[in-house]
């Protein structure tokens, strides 16, 4: 049932982040190209900026997103080693036993 949530929240994160993302291109895109709110539709000049902005917005998105799949695993690997590494709860290497008393070790 825990896992159903969790995925539930997953994609609610996912969607906000998406609308988040489509929000900030449209705003810049629209303040980039509209210059004219007189009349109601598009001059084909503001089309085609509009056109051209949002394929670009998309295209760096998509190149971003590339870069941060393909770094990402190595940049967990190298925190997960240095918290190993500064956290004293997780030893690198176990200790060795206590010996014995009268053992002459």
């Amino acid at each position: 049932m825990e896992v159903v949530a969790e995925e539930q929240r997953q994609q609610l994160r996912s969607l906000r982040d998406f609308l988040l993302v489509y929000n900030r291109m449209t705003e810049l895109c629209f303040r980039r190209c509209v210059c004219n709110l007189n009349y109601r539709l598009l001059t084909g000049r503001e089309e085609s900026c509009l056109d051209s902005c949002a394929s670009k917005l998309v295209h760096s998105n998509h190149r971003l997103m590339r870069s941060y799949v393909a770094l990402m695993p190595g940049i967990l690997q190298r925190r997960a080693a240095d918290s190993a590494s500064q956290d004293p709860a997780l030893p690198a290497a176990p200790p060795d036993p206590p010996a014995a008393p009268g053992t002459g070790t």
